[in-house]
């Protein structure tokens, strides 16, 4: 797997146990107690499209990546790769499409601990255009730009925006907080130059799948905080934002058939956390920890599950707590699909739905970003409960 970027700051280990977790493969940390009196989730059928993906994958001869170290973890196959794979098996073509593209560069921005890699998609036309940035997945330790090249390249397709996919610190060399301190760097630093880069600063959205919707949430709740112009629009793709394991989904999905299990989560979180971090609450690393004030203001946002990901319970449960907390929020799950569909347009159709209606979200957003981008708690309420749909 390509890897197109390295780091310019020295990698200082932050935690005692990180030595440990880079050297040798850690022991797989166990995961909450599931207690028995939870039911389990219903069974559902998987799409056949998502079917043939898992298939692909799995001839690539994956290894769990918690019982890999870090290191190795970065190198072994993704779902990119499936995805690839699938592609070359059904005779299409498998390079990047650059249809409405004017340019992708390849470039760094100014970060707390050293220069951040960003790709940047523009598409044809003059501008200035609305602005994504958005974050990748990967709990916070593996994966990168190439590897989560499909969505960001969508959004800047489909919704007609400059998208800047920007590269994180991360774990267990930099442990939290430095990727979230990493994402409000770039998006503020972006935010202030959009013009370099054909944006209009005032339509400026965070986006992000997995670990990258943690980031995108965390980084309009500091700008809440530091009072900063906020994001126009929150896009949310299956974020990874608690420790929870116990949850139906988990219990259902999280036995390793669907790229990850329940063992690879606590593995992420350990990375990133330490060994604390089953009773860490810091609402910047676990935004379900987040008050009602630290919620409330935030601009509209689109929480995207799936239906067969570990994840899809804690997604729908964070888009409640948004909408309890006043935010216009909107809940779409893809049922027969698994976590990281998003970016499966390709090959699976349900993927395709799902970033056209993410698409949607983002050009009504930019329409009227004066809507909840300005973090007024004194917004009007009657248009703001959580719409669920499928």
């Amino acid at each position: 797997m390509k890897r197109s970027f390295k780091w310019v700051a020295t990698v200082v280990p932050m935690f005692a146990a990180t030595a440990v977790l880079a050297e040798s493969p850690p022991p797989p940390p166990a995961p909450m107690t599931q207690p028995a009196a939870k039911p389990q989730a219903a069974a559902q059928a998987v799409d056949p499209q998502m079917q043939q993906v898992l298939d692909s994958f799995q001839e690539l001869k994956p290894k769990p990546v918690h019982t890999l170290t870090p290191k190795v973890a970065r190198k072994g196959p993704s779902a990119a790769d499936a995805v690839k794979a699938q592609l070359k098996k059904e005779g299409k073509p498998t390079k990047p499409d650059k249809t409405g593209l004017a340019k992708v560069d390849d470039t760094t921005i100014p970060g707390p601990g050293g220069k951040l890699p960003v790709r940047i998609y523009t598409p044809e036309g003059e501008g200035p255009f609305p602005v994504v940035v958005y974050y990748h997945g990967g709990g916070f330790v593996i994966a990168d730009l190439d590897v989560y090249d499909a969505g960001p390249r969508a959004r800047a397709q489909q919704a007609q925006a400059v998208v800047v996919s920007v590269h994180y610190r991360q774990a267990p060399e930099h442990p939290f907080p430095a990727a979230a301190d990493d994402a409000t760097a770039a998006f503020r630093y972006i935010q202030e130059n959009a013009a370099k880069y054909k944006g209009d600063p005032s339509r400026v959205a965070v986006a992000g799948e997995s670990a990258g919707g943690n980031l995108a949430t965390v980084v309009a709740m500091q700008q809440k905080e530091a009072r900063r112009p906020l994001p126009v629009f929150e896009l949310l793709v299956y974020p990874f934002v608690s420790t929870d394991l116990t949850t139906p989904s988990h219990q259902a999905n999280g036995q390793g058939n669907y790229f990850v299990g329940n063992q690879d989560i606590a593995w992420f979180w350990q990375n990133y956390l330490g060994n604390d971090w089953k009773t860490n609450k810091d609402p910047l690393a676990l935004p379900s920890f987040a008050t009602v004030e630290q919620l409330r203001g935030l601009p509209p946002t689109l929480v995207i599950t799936a239906g067969l990901d570990p994840l899809k319970d804690e997604g729908s449960a964070y888009a409640k707590k948004l909408q309890e907390a006043g935010v216009r929020t909107e809940l779409k799950n893809y049922d027969g699909v698994t976590h990281e569909f998003f970016g499966m347009g390709g090959v699976v159709g349900v993927a395709q739905k799902a970033q056209a209606d993410a698409a949607n979200a983002l050009k009504q957003a930019f329409m009227s970003p004066a809507v909840g981008g300005a973090g007024d708690a004194t917004m009007q309420r009657g248009d703001m409960g959580m719409k669920k749909t499928k």
